[in-house]
């Protein structure tokens, strides 16, 4: 197995366990994951996404937004930089960027998905339901309490 496989293997079983609502069992898989993914020469954009949702789910949204700021630095609208940063500010419980972020993917939806990048295929599942999800937030904006 690449490095590769085993850091995508990693990252599946981690999503697995997370999608079943075993945390504690994803928990223990999340360090064994990024480890994985430190030992790659480089990342991608899709791996980066993969860094970002195992930091998520290791409970480290800043880690995930930093992700996010890289992926911005070399595809400033790809559409996985919203994704992570919705779920970390959500996390970080700031609904003010957790809304702009569910608008700038809706903003530059379109477009980047006419750029046919793979990633996005193989990540189809989770792009429909951000994107859903998004729609019910433009839709019914959750106003901070005052």
């Amino acid at each position: 197995m690449s490095p590769e496989e085993r850091a995508t293997r990693l990252f599946n079983r981690v999503m697995m366990l997370v999608e079943a609502g075993k945390m504690d069992s994803a928990q223990f898989f999340v360090p064994m994951a990024l480890g994985a993914y430190a030992q790659l020469p480089s990342l991608d954009a899709d791996s980066r996404y993969h860094v970002g949702m195992l930091e998520l789910a290791g409970g480290d949204p800043n880690g995930a937004l930093a992700e996010a700021d890289t992926i911005r630095q070399s595809i400033p609208t790809h559409l996985f930089i919203y994704i992570l940063r919705a779920h970390a500010y959500q996390e970080l419980g700031n609904k003010g960027q957790e809304q702009k972020a569910y608008a700038d993917f809706l903003s530059h939806e379109s477009a980047e998905l006419a750029r046919k990048r793979p990633e996005y295929d193989e990540h189809k599942n989770p792009l429909t339901s951000f994107h859903n999800e998004a729609e019910r937030q433009a839709q019914n904006p959750r106003r901070p309490p005052s």
